[in-house]
């Protein structure tokens, strides 16, 4: 049974639409291509999700004892979460509603085996 490493960001104030670009990107990549690929973003929500993924590499090396060589990232999902309801003042004393978008990252580890290559008789 292979072992899975674990992180969560919650209530990340950034609408889960455009938390899922930067997400998409880096799924199913090896630890390290996507720590570069992140920190060299241009979208607002690679920083935090840079910032998830160090702290899922850090839970897998310091508990469960991991290599971090070895680390890819097996499942990441951005979930919607509560939405704050502000107003704005429109025209003829009317109020419009502006909904502040909040997302759930979960960010999920996996090793891979590394892979032995059988001599020939």
């Amino acid at each position: 049974m292979s072992q899975e490493a674990t992180a969560k960001l919650r209530y990340l104030r950034m609408s889960p639409r455009k938390v899922r670009l930067v997400i998409d990107v880096i799924r199913n990549m090896e630890v390290a291509p996507a720590k570069a690929q992140l920190s060299f973003m241009k979208k607002a929500a690679a920083r935090p999700i840079l910032k998830l993924l160090n702290s899922a590499v850090a839970n897998a090396t310091h508990n469960l004892q991991m290599s971090p060589d070895h680390l890819f990232i097996k499942t990441i999902m951005a979930d919607k979460a509560s939405t704050m309801k502000r107003s704005m003042p429109r025209a003829f004393g009317r109020a419009a509603v502006i909904r502040k978008h909040s997302t759930h990252v979960i960010i999920t580890l996996g090793e891979k085996t590394p892979v032995t290559v059988a001599a020939k008789k």
